[in-house]
């Protein structure tokens, strides 16, 4: 798959490439310690690993330099997992190369590490490749291939390789499974996560799994089935907070708003109740996080709550210390734009600290297109234009906003604009295995 390199000097000079941007005044070059032993030298890779992945490119190219006899395994490892964290393509790879030439390709945990790292690289080809060369294939290989695809925005090819994993009579564990229900939640794909639910059912400590339960009850959330949702989030004994931010985004997706804002007043509550008594492992503060904010403020736009709305927003910023994204902002105007206050919404916009995208301001033009505000709606589109995002429909909305208005004059121009700027219409047509182009340039057509 990868050719072998003549010397393992070509290591060590793209180890010193990859290391160069980063050997400034601010981050200086690591050295490796004299008295260093090959133990402690991957405890510190490891170390460095969590804490800045370039330091264990930096370490391991000292330690090839000055101690090449104590790279093993595990050195190697760490730096395969280290460029899998910075997505480092041709640098995997001549890791790969030194992982042949040092004769450890047959070790299972530097096997999946690098089908990890390929992955991480967005390379799926390799990452089959590199899984067919495994002569003895254990569940975290099957893991880490299906990992690798769900990565990669292929579920389809994913499940196929679950289903796959279970005719070579595989037995998959927690982690598979957790894999696998992120693929059926990727395609909403119900019926396929049942069908994981029943293989959970069968093993009794696999509902103990928290991470399970969680991937369970977002697959559930994303297909649709928020009744069956709502039954196993109950049942999650110990919950986390990727578990309330599931379930509380899970109503708000689906029109509940208010049962997504009862839900969050339950978890504020319980915060209460936890920091009055002391909390121990089970009985932890859940602090929500910038997501969760995401579903009340979605939970408000969608109830109609205005000043509910306003006021969690000011609490995710002044109680919580969350910076607020794009979305927050975004849920507001349509939060603002939904109860027919363009003009706040206007205000808002313009009050922002980041530029506004184009997803608020068609919002904007949209809520300007069903209130028939044409100032506004003008200018909403004018701003999608300058952002180089204008879509055709765009140009629809405003024009209706003139026609309802009578202002046929503005209509006719927005039309003339139009129709300078449309790309022209092309189809094709096979007969007799010959195609023919057809080309519509005319003008004469209704815009809407």
């Amino acid at each position: 798959m990868i050719q072998h390199l003549q010397h393992c000097d070509q290591m060590i000079r793209f180890l010193h490439k990859v290391a160069k941007p980063f050997t400034s005044a601010r981050q200086p070059q690591i050295h490796l310690p004299k008295h260093l032993k090959p133990e402690r030298v991957n405890l510190t890779l490891k170390s460095y690993l969590k804490s800045d992945p370039i330091k264990t490119i930096l370490l391991f190219s000292d330690l090839l330099r000055k101690k090449v006899s104590s790279v093993d395994s595990y050195s190697l490892l760490y730096v395969i997992k280290a460029c899998a964290k910075k997505s480092l393509a041709t640098e995997g790879k001549q890791a790969h190369t030194l992982v042949i030439k040092l004769g450890y390709e047959p070790i299972i945990f530097v096997q999946t590490s690098l089908i990890d790292m390929y992955a991480a690289t967005s390379n799926v080809a390799d990452v089959h490749k590199m899984f067919d060369e495994i002569p003895n294939k254990n569940v975290v290989c099957w893991t880490s291939l299906i990992s690798a695809y769900v990565k990669n925005e292929k579920p389809y090819r994913a499940l196929d390789i679950f289903r796959q994993m279970q005719i070579f009579n595989v037995e998959p564990d927690q982690v598979t499974l957790t894999v696998a229900l992120s693929a059926c939640a990727d395609l909403g794909a119900l019926d396929k996560g049942v069908w994981i639910h029943d293989l959970i059912y069968r093993k009794p400590e696999f509902s103990e799994d928290l991470s399970l339960m969680n991937a369970l009850l977002n697959m559930y959330v994303k297909c649709g089935d928020i009744r069956k949702a709502k039954l196993l989030f109950d049942n999650i004994r110990i919950k986390d907070v990727r578990s309330w931010t599931s379930m509380i985004v899970g109503h708000a997706l689906h029109g509940q708003g208010e049962e997504a804002l009862r839900l969050f007043s339950a978890l504020e509550e319980k915060n209460k109740s936890r920091s009055r008594k002391g909390h121990g492992t089970e009985d932890q503060i859940l602090v929500p996080n910038d997501v969760m904010f995401i579903g009340v403020l979605m939970a408000c736009s969608h109830a109609g709550m205005v000043e509910e709305g306003k006021r969690y927003f000011r609490t995710m910023i002044e109680e919580y210390g969350i910076k607020p994204r794009p979305f927050h902002f975004g849920c507001m105007v349509d939060l603002l734009c939904r109860r027919g206050l363009l003009k706040e919404a206007y205000s808002f916009i313009l009050a922002m600290p980041i530029q506004p995208n184009a997803v608020i301001w068609r919002t904007l033009l949209g809520a300007s297109g069903v209130h028939g505000n044409e100032e506004l709606g003008a200018v909403a589109r004018s701003k999608l234009r300058e952002l180089d995002a204008s879509l055709v429909g765009d140009d629809v909305t405003l024009s209706n906003i003139y026609a309802a208005k009578g202002m046929w004059e503005e209509k006719v121009m927005l039309r003339d604009e139009i129709t300078q700027r449309r790309t022209p219409g092309c189809s094709s047509i096979e007969v007799k295995k010959l195609f023919s182009s057809m080309l519509v340039e005319r003008s004469d057509y209704p815009l809407d």
